[in-house]
């Protein structure tokens, strides 16, 4: 049985966002697959590595869990909005505190090199813009799917990552999202 955890990056509990979450937790419960879920929203803690790597700040029991469920999870879903070309501070300070030396990679002594400290899991990573995800790709580069790729996920062993692009939303209709929504909800039952 597959050990999904859905990561919830969007602040706004009304956002479609977590439309997506919900969608894609149907489809993966669907699937059998064990299911567990993180709103970063919801958790309580500070998100400023204060003291960068240099000094440990003490990890507060919501990131304790968060790790747990990290190490748990074969598949690991990532779902926010795209801002300024990046993801919401929120996850961005959740990804600081949480990504840690020791947890998610390991430098070597006395070397550039590093090792990997969370291999073996896939991911997805499902982004939602207020631009055509055609113009986000060919115009501005994709910088937050470069981010969350190749600097975070590939950096700390995770090597399978597939990327969901949906937008633009802000002028979307029900019809475009309810669409959105079914397929994600069938990426869900495939676990993909």
């Amino acid at each position: 049985m597959k050990k999904v955890l859905i990561i919830n990056g969007h602040p706004d509990k009304e956002s479609f966002n977590f439309a997506l979450a919900e969608a894609y937790q149907k489809g993966a419960e669907k699937s059998d697959a064990e299911v567990q879920v993180i709103n970063i929203r919801d958790l309580s803690f500070n998100p400023n590595l204060q003291f960068g790597y240099r000094k440990r700040t003490d990890l507060e029991p919501d990131l304790l869990d968060a790790q747990a469920k990290l190490k748990w999870a074969d598949h690991l879903v990532w779902i926010y909005p795209v801002w300024w070309g990046s993801v919401p501070a929120i996850m961005k300070g959740f990804l600081d505190r949480v990504l840690l030396p020791g947890f998610a990679f390991q430098k070597r002594e006395n070397s550039l090199w590093w090792d990997k400290l969370l291999k073996g899991k896939t991911a997805r990573i499902i982004c939602t813009l207020d631009q055509p995800a055609w113009y986000y790709q060919w115009f501005n580069g994709r910088p937050s799917h470069i981010t969350m790729k190749k600097l975070t996920l590939n950096f700390i062993g995770v090597k399978k990552v597939r990327i969901t692009t949906i937008g633009p939303i802000r002028l979307s209709k029900e019809k475009y999202r309810t669409k959105w929504l079914q397929k994600v909800e069938e990426l869900g039952r495939g676990n993909k």
